[in-house]
């Protein structure tokens, strides 16, 4: 059991109703991005295709340019990459959560938190 507990914050940008970005949609351009295809990083993330491309879908509406690229199948076959925008947009959101979760606030609220019981552990 650690000595302090920690605090995880879970960063989601909002526009207008639609979560542009979060942990999830960050992890599944990562997977992308190494996979080169939106159905491998899909079934790396444990999701099915219609939900990641429904989330990719959502990205590339709510950024000026779309993040995420896709080509058909041909005779070398189809895939996805991220644009020069989405390594951008993946890249800055990657240091954002590295701030947040270095930030002396987040060090100081977990300070002011109850010592971990088996009630508020996590596994």
């Amino acid at each position: 059991m650690p000595d302090h507990p920690h605090l995880v914050p879970r960063l989601r940008l909002k526009l207008g109703q639609d979560i542009a970005l979060g942990p999830g949609k960050a992890q599944l351009l990562d997977a992308i991005a190494q996979g080169h295809s939106i159905s491998a990083a899909a079934k790396s993330l444990g999701m099915s295709y219609r939900r990641a491309w429904l989330l990719v879908d959502t990205m590339n509406r709510c950024f000026k340019a779309p993040l995420v690229t896709t080509a058909t199948g041909g005779r070398h076959g189809g895939g996805a990459q991220l644009s020069e925008l989405g390594r951008q947009v993946l890249d800055l959101y990657q240091q954002y959560q590295q701030t947040v979760q270095a930030c002396a606030e987040l060090r100081a609220l977990e300070q002011l938190l109850a010592p971990p019981t088996e009630t508020n552990e996590q596994p």
